[in-house]
């Protein structure tokens, strides 16, 4: 075995390992708990709905009592409504999701910003509305000690779910803010295609805006389409490690989220999963 095959399997490896909720989405919050605890991984990344259905205050006392660190939350955001009532119900529940944040003591709430509303073709317009919403919330997420972090979508995302496509457009928008308030997220499955990313990811890490680092593959053809259709790690073409590096390089030290949509890994044994992931994040990403 070579140096760098034994470092990567040694102790302690695992410990920027962060199982997002969603990979496992077939365990309950309990087992997700109880199945991180079992293999030694100390980090999990929580999605809304689950959370408010078992409780907010509820899941941080089951985090904290396991022992185990909240990433990120995700979701906020969805800010392109043009209708003042519509975009005022968004903001208004982006506050609460900045409070469940807090309340799972995790510094990192996660914005996937909208699509165009119906009928709408004015993208640069609705890109301004998501700047103009994070504007309003954060300061009310600095004061929870909450940051928010924008995430750019693959551009198939554009229409109907994510008008920021790049990172270069979250970074314009995160850098109006302080870098304590907004940051962005960095997210294989959806940059990997790009030539201007590793430049982006120096400016982001130069300027400290590297708020997430989320990891799953690309494979073709996409086997449940753009959204469910994300591969396991080491199954497609994204260079998972050569990612790593990078945001590591720009000054990134926080975890590696694994944040895979898959019907096909959501039909197996969540321990099953959770170890094939363990062992493929220390093949493929370390």
């Amino acid at each position: 075995m070579s140096e760098e095959a034994a470092s990567r399997k040694a102790p302690g490896a695992l410990a920027r390992l962060s199982i997002n909720q969603e990979t496992i989405k077939q365990w309950s919050l309990p087992e997700l708990a109880e199945g991180c605890a079992a293999s030694g991984i100390t980090q999990v990344g929580l999605w809304r709905a689950p959370v408010q259905e078992y409780g907010v205050e509820r899941a941080a006392r089951l985090m904290r009592a396991g022992g185990l660190t909240v990433t990120s939350l995700c979701r906020g955001g969805f800010f392109t409504e043009s209708d003042a009532a519509r975009r005022a119900a968004a903001l208004d529940d982006n506050r609460r999701a900045i409070d469940e944040a807090a309340t799972l003591e995790t510094g990192t709430l996660v914005l996937v910003s909208g699509g165009l509303p119906p009928g709408d073709r004015d993208i640069a317009a609705a890109r301004e509305r998501v700047a103009e919403a994070v504007a309003v919330l954060a300061p009310y997420a600095a004061e929870r000690g909450v940051r928010l972090a924008v995430e750019p979508l693959h551009p198939m995302y554009a229409s109907d779910r994510c008008v920021i496509s790049t990172l270069g457009q979250a970074l314009d928008i995160a850098e109006r803010f302080p870098v304590d308030q907004v940051g962005v997220v960095v997210d294989t499955y959806h940059l990997w295609w790009d030539d201007q990313v590793p430049a982006q990811i120096v400016r982001a890490g130069t300027g400290g805006r590297i708020a997430a680092f989320q990891v799953a593959d690309w494979v073709t053809p996409l086997p449940e389409g753009v959204l469910l259709g994300r591969g396991q790690l080491g199954e497609g073409c994204v260079d998972l490690r050569g990612f790593r590096e990078q945001v590591d390089a720009a000054g990134y030290r926080g975890a590696v989220e694994v944040e895979i949509f898959s019907p096909a890994l959501w039909a197996r044994s969540g321990t099953e999963v959770l170890a094939e992931v363990a062992e493929r994040y220390q093949r493929h990403v370390l």
